[in-house]
């Protein structure tokens, strides 16, 4: 079975999400400015599963409020879809700043998740560590060409991007407006759920890659240690994207974290 739908937010807003499959529901969270088609590429290493994943407020179909946009808000938003597909509970695997937003879907509503996967991300705030002041300034200096270009590094290896010409769903979505970019980027900045992790309940498990300048991998086994139940694997080589250049790897250590018995 699959489709889209659309579901209504506490404050109104329509928020846009995609089922895809059968089975066991699996929600897919997106990176930071962008829509569900950054699970586009890996979408069916999870065949067998009833996946689903949605466009953040402001990407992709769901509406572009020009208001305050929080990670705490978005997993509101999560929920809301779920409760429109009719999902009671679900496992959960959010990568960057979905990573974020799950921490909070499984702090906040843990009766909704069976097992998390939380992938290239932080706690935030001043607990995280974050990605240099010399990255930092160069993403926010460059031209979108220059930008692009610059998250192309950090997300793969020179070796793969050689032999995979795109296109690359993770540079963000480009039919944004610039203040929902902006919105975006602080709601990410301002993630902080430090003093929330250890109440999730959920068997947990973090996946991140070595070579991650973008959100450090010193992350994982900050989040392992403050989350119960978790535990960490770094995949060697790998930089932020590393759910997509090293998807065969990654997704079945995801597949066979979710097959594990309770």
């Amino acid at each position: 079975m699959g489709g889209m739908g659309t579901a209504l937010a506490a404050d109104g807003t329509r928020i846009a999400y995609q089922v895809e499959g059968g089975g066991s529901p699996l929600v897919l969270l997106a990176g930071q400015a962008n829509s569900h088609r950054w699970w586009d590429p890996v979408r069916e290493d999870f065949g067998g599963r009833r996946t689903i994943t949605l466009d953040w407020r402001g990407t992709g179909d769901s509406d572009r409020p020009d208001v305050v946009y929080s990670t705490e808000g978005f997993a509101d938003d999560v929920i809301a879809v779920l409760d429109d597909a009719g999902i009671e509970d679900a496992d959960v695997y959010g990568t960057s700043m979905g990573g974020r937003v799950a921490q909070w879907v499984a702090a906040k509503y843990p009766e909704r998740v069976r097992r998390l996967v939380l992938g290239c991300t932080s706690p935030g705030k001043k607990h995280g560590y974050e990605r240099s002041q010399e990255i930092r300034r160069a993403l926010a200096q460059a031209d979108q060409a220059g930008r692009d270009s610059i998250l192309l590094d950090l997300m793969y290896t020179p070796s793969w991007l050689a032999t995979h010409p795109g296109p690359y769903y993770v540079l963000g979505d480009s039919t944004m407006p610039t203040y929902a970019r902006g919105r975006h980027l602080v709601a990410s900045n301002n993630h902080d759920a430090w003093d929330e992790l250890p109440k999730i309940k959920a068997p947990t498990l973090i996946l991140h890659g070595a070579d991650n300048l973008f959100s450090p991998a010193a992350n994982a086994e900050l989040l392992a240690s403050r989350i119960p139940d978790a535990r960490a694997h770094v995949i060697p080589g790998a930089r932020h994207a590393y759910f997509h250049e090293y998807q065969t790897i990654a997704s079945q250590l995801v597949r066979d974290f979710l097959a594990t018995p309770h």
